[in-house]
């Protein structure tokens, strides 16, 4: 019996993979969605919290830089972590990552404030932001090659779109919950104190996940692959040597996601700042978004497992291409809140059902012994420089060329490349995961 059938008999058998194993694998993704949308609402009152100033502009802008702290440590995530999944497994490295990320929420929600214990705050949130960090930049890799690794073959595409599926799913709770909790203890009681309860609501969810996660059948079969003991250091020389063409399509291919994701969200300030509609009718806008990331990540890994990884890239990718301009320049044209709701969740939709085909499509142009690793890197790289940057780059050329059209011509020129990047990739429906090279 050969290495690869050896590996192929390791792996799980399908009906491992029930609703409550899918939901564990998940959740890791979720929870940093989760903590997105809970540090986001509350962004104004974390700095005052910790970093308190004379001018509150000042206090936001530094819980603003906190919460993009941790982006500098998601590569360096990616690669260990992403890496020692390859070599030792996909689960011991998502009970890693869930654990890691548990202890940079814990630090954030308990860390005593600025006006308690001085400068030593800043230090245990900066700190505890750069836990997160690195939990989060090796998260998406083992998750997303474990669904992958673990589903029916004709059922790829969806159960993995649940990666994306989750990130909506986990928006529209913490939104659901922070309005509920807003409303019954109040606008000051949810300033000083309510918005650490939401963050600890976030940790209940930390054991259930670790306990689940530790049951759950391998799926690399990494006792048996020739690979599995190679360093970390050998896995990403050989993911760089032997992939480094995928590797680029793809960083393109997830920078066009994220920037759409990023003016997605950043849409609230545009509704507000350029459009100069009400406040109520900005905050309501993430509604719009979080409906669209709920149901058509599901519809575009329905569609993949269907049609083809490649098509359900491309077309919605070239579809916000053409639609970008109109659809910013209609909202111009007729501002109001239907308007904004409209658009928003019309790019988030199409944006999602691309993410799906993204998500399963690119690990499965990898082999097994550097799956994890590539997808972690290229990931959490392409988030990193484009998720932190874009909402601050759209709002500075509004600013600097007065051009209020200058999200939708910024998404445009991101969804050309992606499309033409999404147009070079394999198609990879069908492909035998075990295989060792890439398609």
């Amino acid at each position: 019996m050969d290495a690869r059938t050896r590996s192929s008999l390791a792996a799980p058998m399908h009906p491992a993979l029930n609703r409550k194993a899918v939901g564990a694998v998940v959740l890791g993704n979720a929870l940093e969605f989760y903590d997105f949308t809970v540090y986001a609402f509350f962004a104004k009152a974390i700095g005052e919290a910790f970093f308190p100033a004379n001018d509150p502009t000042h206090s936001l802008l530094a819980s603003l830089a906190l919460f993009g702290i941790g982006y500098v440590m998601r590569p360096i995530g990616g690669a260990l972590i992403g890496a020692f999944a390859d070599r030792a497994g996909r689960k011991p490295a998502m009970l890693i990552t869930i654990a890691l990320m548990a202890v940079g929420m814990l630090m954030l929600a308990v860390c005593p404030s600025y006006a308690t214990i001085g400068g030593w705050a800043q230090v245990i949130v900066i700190a505890g932001r750069l836990v997160q960090g690195l939990a989060l930049g090796g998260e998406v890799g083992p998750s997303t090659a474990y669904l992958l690794e673990a589903a029916p073959p004709d059922r790829r595409g969806f159960v993995t779109s649940w990666q994306i599926a989750s990130q909506g799913c986990a928006a529209l709770f913490a939104g659901l919950v922070a309005t509920t909790l807003a409303l019954t203890v109040g606008d000051r009681a949810m300033a000083e104190w309510g918005w650490r309860l939401m963050f600890a609501l976030g940790l209940c969810v930390v054991p259930v996940g670790l306990v689940i996660r530790s049951h759950l059948p391998e799926t690399a079969g990494a006792e048996e692959d020739p690979h599995a003991a190679a360093s970390t250091l050998a896995v990403v020389g050989r993911l760089l040597r032997e992939h480094g063409r995928l590797l680029g399509l793809t960083f393109l291919v997830i920078a066009a996601s994220t920037v759409s994701n990023s003016v997605g969200t950043n849409m609230p300030v545009y509704a507000g700042a350029t459009l100069g509609l009400s406040e109520t009718a900005s905050t309501a806008v993430p509604i719009a978004l979080g409906l669209a990331s709920v149901v058509f990540p599901l519809l575009g890994g329905w569609l993949a497992d269907r049609v083809g990884r490649r098509p359900v890239m491309i077309w919605p990718r070239a579809l916000i291409l053409v639609l970008a301009v109109p659809a910013f320049a209609w909202v111009l044209h007729a501002p109001s809140a239907a308007s904004v709701y409209a658009v928003t969740f019309l790019l988030s939709a199409l944006s999602s059902i691309n993410a799906a085909a993204v998500i399963v499509g690119i690990p499965e142009a990898l082999p097994r012994a550097v799956r994890s690793a590539g997808l972690s890197i290229v990931y959490a790289v392409a988030v990193s420089v484009f998720g932190g940057s874009t909402n601050y780059l759209v709002n500075w050329l509004i600013a600097a060329t007065g051009d209020r059209l200058a999200p939708a011509y910024y998404l445009a020129a991101f969804s050309l490349v992606g499309t033409i990047a999404a147009l070079l990739l394999p198609e990879t429906r069908g492909r035998d995961l075990d295989a060792d090279t890439a398609a």
